[in-house]
């Protein structure tokens, strides 16, 4: 009996293992199969709902040797029905955290919509365009961290 305890238990941590080892698709990312260059069309193309604040910006020509970037960090907040219009990264890097709510990203390499929730950090680089929509009743808060040519700093935001 006591054997067969342990042949049980070993067996459950393998298995507990192999499944913390398996391949998962991240949360927030395009399903597999759906990945692919132009699946999705340009949608918004005006802001609707939502603040962009630049909470902070770092000049990277200033002690970095990168002249003519700036890394800044934005705060937007998305009302319900919210929308941050569509956008390219193909010039301009970004990490997205989102700190509350959720928001549904429409992604120009996927086929289909992509729920972001809170906790999450949405990738944005290279080959990219897209829009976000707030679908849900309640705000949405994102933080943004991106590197933008400098002379883009001189207006507030810039989705």
């Amino acid at each position: 009996m006591l054997n067969s305890l342990k042949l049980l238990s070993t067996t459950a941590a393998l298995a507990l293992a192999g499944f913390a080892l398996a391949p998962q698709a991240m949360a927030g990312e395009c399903p597999a199969g759906k990945v692919m260059a132009g699946a999705m069309k340009p949608g918004a193309t005006m802001p609707k709902d939502v603040t962009d604040n630049v909470i902070g910006s770092i000049d990277l020509g200033q002690g970095y040797n990168i002249a003519g970037k700036t890394m800044r960090l934005r705060k937007l907040v998305i009302q319900p029905g919210g929308v941050v219009p569509w956008h390219s990264h193909a010039e301009r890097p970004a990490n997205i955290y989102v700190v509350e709510g959720s928001v549904t990203e429409y992604r120009s390499t996927c086929a289909v919509p992509i729920e972001h929730k809170a906790g999450e950090v949405a990738v944005e680089s290279g080959d990219l365009a897209h829009w976000w929509k707030n679908n849900t009743t309640k705000q949405t808060v994102l933080i943004s961290a991106d590197i933008v040519a400098t002379p883009a700093m001189e207006k507030e935001g810039g989705m």
